[in-house]
């Protein structure tokens, strides 16, 4: 059997289908030319059940939106760009150029319109193949909601094959569609699935990616582009160069064409609009973090919500949701803290360098991620210096093995030494190196001996002598601290650190070591600055929080709130933070001076200078600054580097951290008035005399720090964390 043959057998065949199917015209008129094959025809569709077919129909694929805590879109996720929209904010004209292209009898015909399908029989017996389809839009409807549904390559392709079967299914499923709904919901309905090329899904999509305007916005040459796009969506795609924009522009005119015969419009009107141009603009839609202004927020998010049970109860769900499920996704993210935070990094560190700073910023008492920067652009690009992994946060949210953060650890080991009675005067004699008497001197949480007595801890310039909590604390003296978390206990260190939400960057178990307390774990920003938070929201620890609210496509909001808990005596937060005040005046941070308000924190550099961090916070706002080099630290370490265009011999936590974390707090914060942190109580801890808190808030000191005390030797920054 010819070629030719098999189709004009298959135009009759489904030609009868429509007519046993409606009743409107007897097959037998056309059979009897065939011979024998139109009998063959005829029994086989006598043998058919043509009832209606119910058609499931999944919600349409839309894309995810992500709004910082002004509303103000940020980023925006996709697996099909598409916005699905009501048919009253369609353009008129457009719904008029689809219907008289695609199917001008749409609203005077059942399921099938018989007229058009002997039409098309005609035309292609006349031409001995298949050259025009009679398909209704209620048809066309229901192959692109069986192609959408397709989840394998097979289910696409049975979709899409021109067979008898085929045409048959679509049938049945399109007698239920038109039972089932109004010809104008239908009409909707296709609107907001039919695929019109370079990428859009939909004709919002469309509209505002071939012309940047909203569907309810497209004129007359505008609207009849679309429409005659459908047919062949992606041989007319005009991102394929200059013969698939001409095909375009000849399948506008023919709609125009159309349209003019119909009576839907003058023929002056289409000849008017036959004279423009193409106009096709090509808006770029941005999908994914690489293309938000804040990737690194981005990324926390996005991991966010595919990692978290709380945003679906499987990970397919979970990625369904986010891809495809259109919602809107509102976050903390603050555009003035985080506009600080980059403006501070740019400020002292260029992209172009090898040095990597990273910096989050988190609300005490909620755990909410005000900002997240880093130095270096994200996205793969060597040629410019990109990274490709969230320098600001941990594995679980994007990053790596994140840096050691150094001597920011020592605030743990004061508040367990705080918890367990000791006073901000009582202290150690330190040597100028320390070593454990024994193994046993230090057991971890399992109980484990850990001290390593053939190892000494020593001070790089650091002076030996008696030291007390906020001496030792102001000077980061590394042996004070390793005879301190001797005399507290390694684990209860742990268990402080634990409880403010300390973990590794890379997920695996805390490494408890003796040098625990010299942050030997390599850390993020959000982790570190979050803990922090925990000391200025007086021991309410909050987790680290990103999202807000959730909108899903039917309306309903989700709204997510902090998740927090005391986990330490606010009296013992308010020593920490009073102790942790005096290293912006009499400490490491001495030289590099406070924020013009009550501010607190601690400095870090870790052993070699491999890497460094200030981690601090005010009432108001906590924050983490680290910077080390992403080829490896420990490798490439912070000694002979030009930085910012300025050289340093070695990058301690008061030399760039602490001044990005001054620069960053001084901006994020203007205008806001400041706040005190809770006196000390002397009585439980005292350490403070005339000079304490209370005294000097009477006196107008807009720090509440102690002032400086020349008696007091300020050590240089400790090197010691391993």
């Amino acid at each position: 059997m010819s070629s030719s043959f098999r189709t004009r057998v298959s135009s009759i065949a489904w030609l009868a289908v429509a007519a046993t199917a409606t009743g409107v015209v007897s097959a037998a008129l056309v059979l009897p030319a065939m011979g024998s094959s139109g009998a063959a025809v005829v029994a086989a569709s006598e043998a058919l059940n043509f009832r209606p077919e119910e058609l499931e129909e999944p919600a349409l694929a839309e894309k995810t939106t992500v709004y910082d805590a002004e509303g103000t879109r940020i980023a925006q996720f996709y697996a099909q760009d598409r916005k699905v929209v009501p048919l009253d904010r369609i353009a008129d004209v457009m719904k008029t150029a689809i219907v008289a292209i695609e199917d001008d009898r749409f609203y005077e015909h059942g399921p099938i319109d018989i007229e058009g399908t002997a039409r098309a029989l005609v035309k292609n017996l006349a031409s001995g193949g298949i050259s025009q389809g009679g398909s209704s839009i209620t048809q066309q409807y229901v192959k692109q909601v069986l192609l959408n549904s397709a989840g394998t390559e097979k289910e696409k392709s049975a979709a899409l094959e021109a067979s008898y079967a085929r045409k048959l299914k679509e049938l049945r499923h399109a007698m239920a569609v038109e039972q089932k709904y109004t010809k104008d919901a239908i009409l909707e309905k296709y609107l907001n699935i039919a695929y019109f090329g370079a990428g859009a899904n939909g004709v919002e999509a469309a509209a505002r990616r071939f012309f940047g305007v909203s569907a309810a916005r497209l004129d007359l040459a505008q609207a009849a582009t679309l429409a005659g796009a459908v047919q062949a969506p992606n041989a007319t795609d005009p991102n394929l160069g200059a013969k698939a924009r001409k095909l375009l522009l000849q399948r506008r005119n023919v709609v125009l064409d159309r349209m003019a015969e119909l009576g839907r419009i003058t023929r002056a009107q289409a000849d008017a609009a036959k004279a423009r141009k193409l106009g096709y603009k090509g808006v770029k839609q941005p999908n994914g973090c690489q293309e938000s202004r804040y990737p690194y927020f981005c990324e926390y998010v996005r991991h966010e919500l595919l990692s978290n049970p709380a945003f679906g109860r499987t990970r397919r769900q979970r990625e369904l949701a986010f891809s495809q499920g259109g919602l809107k996704v509102h976050t903390t993210l603050d555009p003035k803290a985080q506009k600080a935070a980059e403006a501070a990094i740019k400020k002292h560190v260029f992209a172009s360098d090898r040095a990597l700073a990273a910096e989050a910023l988190v609300k005490p008492g909620t755990g909410e991620i005000k900002a997240m920067a880093a130095s270096r652009p994200f996205g793969d690009s060597a040629r410019r210096n990109e990274i490709s992994y969230n320098a600001v946060a941990d594995k679980e949210h994007g990053g790596l093995i994140g840096f050691q953060p150094g001597s920011t650890y020592k605030t743990f080991t004061l508040i367990t030494a705080l918890k367990q009675g000791m006073k901000i005067d009582d202290g150690i004699t330190a040597g100028a190196g320390y070593t454990a008497p024994g193994y046993a001197t230090f057991k971890n949480c399992a109980g484990e001996n850990v001290g390593d007595p053939s190892w000494t801890v020593t001070n790089d310039e650091g002076a030996p002598g008696f030291k007390t909590l906020a001496t030792g604390t102001w000077g980061s003296v590394n042996t004070f601290f390793m005879a301190l978390q001797e005399r507290v206990g390694l684990c209860p260190t742990v268990q402080t650190a634990k409880s403010l939400g300390i973990k590794r960057a890379d997920g695996a178990k805390l490494r408890e070591f003796e040098t625990f307390t010299l942050g030997i774990n390599e850390s993020d920003p959000v982790t570190v600055a979050t803990a922090y938070a925990a000391i200025a929201a007086r021991g309410t620890y909050c987790p680290p929080m990103a999202i807000t609210r959730i909108t899903g496509r039917d309306g309903r909001t989700t709204d997510y709130r902090p998740r927090c808990k005391q986990t330490l005596d606010p009296q013992v937060a308010d020593a920490t933070a009073h102790v942790l005040s005096g290293v912006f005046t009499r400490g490491t941070m001495r030289g590099v001076g406070g924020i013009g308000r009550p501010a607190a924190g601690k400095t870090g550099t870790t052993d070699g200078y491999a890497s460094a961090w200030f981690a601090g916070f005010t009432p108001d706002l906590a924050g983490a600054v680290s910077i080390g080099d992403p080829r490896g630290s420990q490798r490439y370490k912070l000694t002979g580097v030009t930085i910012g265009g300025r050289y340093y011999g070695a990058v301690q936590g008061a030399s760039l951290p602490g001044p990005i974390w001054n620069d960053t707090m001084a901006s994020a914060l203007r205008g806001v008035a400041p706040a005190r942190f809770t006196p000390v109580d002397t009585t439980r801890f005292g350490g403070c005399g005339q000079d304490c808190a209370p005294a000097r808030q009477d006196r107008g000191d807009p720090t509440m720090n102690r002032p400086v005390d020349e008696d007091v030797q300020q050590p240089d920054e400790d090197q010691r964390g391993q």
